[in-house]
């Protein structure tokens, strides 16, 4: 049987590929007790039938945000998602940190997630700067870091992308072409 998702279906006669996901809190006021964000998503990764590769929290710096990103592409992590630092505040530098860093952007990933993410909180989505894109084979996906956030970005637009069986294509199948020259 085909279950429906929102542009496409899952294919569930097919086995799932467990993707290598990585989790990373962006937060100068969170700690792994207060981390709910980071706690969702953990547990959705690992719902979904993925490996969770890793989990951490790093304050909001662009050098700390980097640094763990990158360790991550090199252990071989085929996804991070990030929770946090989306804003448009001074402190918010998430997509300073992660954009450089990017060989390609998927820019659509912003204008999904805007549009899932006005369905919940109307015109407040227009305070997120969310992004997405490819660091050296390895997708990242930038959530802002409120729970609500989390869920539309994970549960109505990685979730399906990161998902082998999700037709009529998905990010799955693209993972050992993004490094072709």
């Amino acid at each position: 049987m085909n279950a429906f998702t929102p542009g496409g279906r899952i294919d569930e006669s097919k086995p799932i590929k467990p993707v290598k996901v990585a989790v990373l809190t962006i937060s100068d006021t969170r700690d792994e007790e207060s981390d709910t964000s980071g706690h969702l998503l953990a547990e959705r990764v690992k719902s979904a039938g993925h490996e969770l590769a890793g989990k951490g929290i790093v304050r909001d710096d662009v050098d700390e945000i980097r640094k763990q990103v990158l360790a991550w592409v090199e252990q071989g992590v085929e996804a991070i998602v990030t929770t946090g630092g989306t804003g448009i505040t001074g402190r918010d530098v998430t997509p300073e940190a992660i954009r450089p860093l990017f060989d390609k952007e998927i820019d659509g990933f912003s204008v999904i997630f805007h549009l899932v993410s006005y369905q919940s909180v109307g015109l407040s989505t227009l305070q997120s700067r969310a992004l997405a894109g490819i660091v050296k084979g390895c997708f990242v996906f930038c959530l802002p870091g409120s729970n609500g956030a989390v869920k539309d970005g994970w549960d109505k637009v990685i979730s399906a992308q990161l998902d082998s069986r999700h037709g009529p294509c998905n990010m799955v199948e693209l993972m050992p072409r993004l490094m072709e020259a």
